[in-house]
C-alpha cells in the first residue's frame, strides 16, 4: 500500500475504533441497560454477560485503535456486531405503558441499529481481510499486511 492509503487505513481503524471504546467502557462502568437489553433478549447472567461484552468492547476496540492483533480483533468484532444486531436489534420493541408514537420511533431506531450492526460488521471484515497497515503495532511485529 501506498502511504496515503496506509493513512487512509489508520484513519478508518480511528473512527471503526470509537464506538467501541466508548461503549465498552460505558458498559464497564454503568452495565445496567445492558443488562436489562441481554436479560430482556432471554439470556442468562445478564449483569455478568453486560460486563462481558463491555471488557470484550473495550479491548478489541482498543486494538483496532493501535493495530495489534487486528485481524483476529476485527473478524470477532464482525461477528459480535451481526450476533448482537440480530439477537438485540431484529424484530420489534414493545414496553409495556408506552405511547404508540414512542414505540414507533424506538422501532425505527431499532431498525436503523440492526443496519448499523451489519454494515459495521462488513467494515470488520474488510479490516480483518486486509489488516491495519504500516502505522500499527501489527506492522511493527511484522504481521503480514495486504498489497495493493
Amino acid at each position: 500500500m501506498s502511504s496515503s492509503q496506509n493513512a487512509l487505513v489508520l484513519v478508518a481503524r480511528i473512527l471503526l475504533s470509537f464506538i467501541f471504546i466508548f461503549s465498552g467502557f460505558g458498559k464497564l462502568t454503568d452495565p445496567a441497560g445492558t443488562a436489562g437489553m441481554i436479560s430482556g433478549a432471554g439470556l442468562p447472567a445478564a449483569t455478568a454477560l453486560a460486563y462481558l461484552a463491555g471488557a470484550f468492547e473495550l479491548i478489541t476496540g482498543l486494538a483496532v485503535l493501535v493495530g495489534f492483533q487486528t485481524k483476529v480483533a476485527a473478524f470477532a468484532l464482525a461477528a459480535f456486531c451481526v450476533f448482537t444486531g440480530l439477537v438485540f436489534h431484529s424484530g420489534t420493541v414493545a414496553v409495556p405503558g408506552w405511547p404508540d408514537a414512542a414505540l414507533g420511533w424506538i422501532n425505527t431506531l431499532n431498525g436503523i441499529m440492526l443496519m448499523k450492526n451489519i454494515t459495521l460488521a462488513g467494515a470488520y471484515i474488510l479490516l480483518g481481510t486486509f489488516g491495519a497497515g504500516a502505522y500499527s503495532i501489527d506492522a511493527k511485529r511484522g504481521v503480514a499486511v495486504a498489497h495493493a
